[in-house]
């Protein structure tokens, strides 16, 4: 494997040989001339010899018998489930004091015994949610579901609601008195029907909750040949899509702001928002198509036809166009549901 230093020697030749000065070519690799010299000499690339390097102790390290003290205090049976940070603040009420809780944490960490203390589970992080990517409808669904309103204060519906991430397409919804795990199944297994994709091994991704977790629905799931997908917890962003449709549903301009005065009331607004939803809402991620045209594949034909009418008006009055290009009429391909992100690329200086 080639070092560091190796490619940044290399770099600057290249450049001095193609005519560049050799210190404005150690400028943009972030060294000074001196260290290239350093690095390069008589016609060979040195080592870095700092990791081998021989260096004395700090004349402020702690002795053997002071490191002693330190495991011995921390396995005392009163401190044997706390952590550093209480162990330290504990001692010096007690007129004693054998070094910070930056030292205390050194110290175990050298005598293997750095690690979660106490009864609790130790916390873990959380695994990175699976990538799917739907290249047609009914491959990738997700679903949530979200509080509505009444004009009595404290009492809520909940609207469930299932949306085909390929087309934006509300699939299934419909609104509840409780959150239950048998009426996310019902619903389930409707729309499964409703749009022939029983047993056709679709992704059904959804937040954490008791509904979307609970025992009844993961079998129906389970039953009707569906793979269930999860959020990390209390990630959000990993549910995109639901969130997204439920924003655009509460910010209708006739949404109940006072509430819905009863169930049949809230469940008639519900199918009057699909209904424009997936049938009059040119949906801003589609290239403004309705979910409805994209998830009959209606799109690639209607946005064939706006592209030639664009470029017939550009062909009509090429000047106030000039460079520009015509509107982005190009299908949107396929969609991804969490897609994985590519590392930052850190850029650091060389050391001199």
């Amino acid at each position: 494997m080639v070092s560091e230093r190796t490619k940044c020697v290399n770099l600057i030749q290249e450049a001095n040989q193609a005519g560049a000065r050799l210190p404005l070519a150690c400028e943009e690799a972030s060294i000074t001339l001196r260290t290239y010299r350093r690095w390069y000499r008589d016609g060979q690339i040195t080592a870095d010899q700092r990791p081998d390097a021989v260096r004395p102790p700090p004349s402020n390290k702690l002795t053997e018998a002071e490191q002693a003290k330190i495991i011995e205090v921390c396995n005392r049976p009163k401190f044997a489930s706390l952590p550093p940070s209480q162990i330290v603040p504990t001692l010096l009420d007690d007129d004693e004091y054998y070094g910070s809780e930056s030292t205390i944490y050194r110290v175990l960490k050298a005598f293997g015994q750095l690690h979660h203390r106490g009864r609790s589970l130790a916390p873990k992080g959380s695994t990175l949610p699976t990538t799917y990517t739907a290249t047609g409808p009914c491959q990738v669904f997700c679903w949530d579901i979200t509080y509505l309103p009444s004009t009595v204060r404290g009492q809520f519906y909940y609207l469930y609601m299932l949306e085909d991430v390929f087309s934006r397409k509300i699939v299934g919804g419909e609104v509840h008195e409780q959150e239950s795990g048998e009426h996310a199944a019902k619903l389930l297994e409707q729309t499964l029907i409703r749009e022939k994709c029983l047993h056709s091994g679709v992704v059904l991704h959804s937040d954490n909750g008791a509904p979307m977790k609970s025992q009844t629905m993961r079998m129906k799931a389970y039953e009707l040949g569906v793979t269930t997908s999860y959020s990390r917890p209390r990630v959000s962003n990993d549910n995109p899509f639901a969130e997204s449709l439920f924003r655009t549903c509460k910010y209708r301009p006739d949404w109940p702001s006072a509430g819905f005065k009863s169930l049949e009331e809230a469940r008639t607004w519900v199918l009057k928002f699909t209904r424009w939803y997936n049938y009059e809402h040119k949906h801003s991620k589609l290239r403004f198509v309705t979910p409805h045209q994209r998830h009959t594949g209606q799109d690639q034909n209607i946005l064939a036809r706006r592209k030639e009418r664009v470029e017939a008006a550009k062909a009509a009055n090429p000047s106030r166009w000039g460079n520009r290009e015509v509107r982005n009429c190009e299908p949107v391909g396929p969609t991804t549901l969490n897609p994985e992100k590519e590392p930052i690329k850190k850029v650091e200086k060389m050391a001199a």
